[in-house]
C-alpha cells in the first residue's frame, strides 16, 4: 500500500461509523423538514467540496419534492428569488457554522433563525449542520 493512500474511514473505524450513522438516524426522525435538511446539506457539500456528497443530497432533495430550477440556484440563494425567509435565514446558519469565521455575528443569525424556527428545530438544524460538516470532511479525506 502507498503511504498516500487514503485510510478507508469506513473499514478501520466501522464502530466510530456506526455510532455516527446511529446519531443520523435520530435526526432524521425529529420531524425536521425533509426538503430543508438535504438543502443545507447540499450548501455545505458545496461549501466543502465534497462532490459525493452533493450528487448525494441533490439526488435525495429530488426524492422528496424538490425542484432542479431551486437546486440549480442553491450556490447563488442570497441573490435568488427562489428561497423563502425562512429557507435563507437556513442557509446563513448553516454557512456560519460550515465557515467558523470568527466575525460572525452569531446572535443576529439567531434573531433571524428565531424568526421562522422553534428552538427545537434551531437545535436539530444545528446537528444537521455538524454532522454533514464531519461526513463532507471525511469524504474528502479519501481524495
Amino acid at each position: 500500500m502507498s503511504q498516500t493512500a487514503p485510510v478507508n474511514i469506513y473499514t478501520h473505524a466501522r464502530d466510530i461509523i456506526s455510532a455516527l450513522t446511529a446519531a443520523e438516524e435520530v435526526i432524521h426522525s425529529s420531524g425536521f423538514d425533509d426538503k430543508l435538511h438535504f438543502l443545507l446539506r447540499l450548501r455545505a457539500s458545496q461549501m466543502n467540496g465534497c462532490a459525493y456528497c452533493v450528487k448525494m443530497h441533490t439526488a435525495e432533495a429530488r426524492k422528496v419534492g424538490e425542484t432542479n430550477e431551486r437546486l440549480d440556484r442553491v450556490i447563488v440563494w442570497r441573490h435568488v428569488p427562489d428561497f423563502t425567509a425562512r429557507e435563507k435565514a437556513a442557509f446563513a446558519w448553516v454557512e456560519a457554522m460550515t465557515e467558523c469565521d470568527d466575525r460572525t455575528d452569531f446572535g443576529a443569525l439567531r434573531a433571524a433563525l428565531r424568526e421562522h424556527f422553534s428552538e427545537e428545530e434551531i437545535a436539530t438544524m444545528t446537528t444537521v449542520a455538524a454532522m454533514i460538516n464531519m461526513w463532507n470532511r471525511i469524504q474528502v479525506s479519501q481524495h
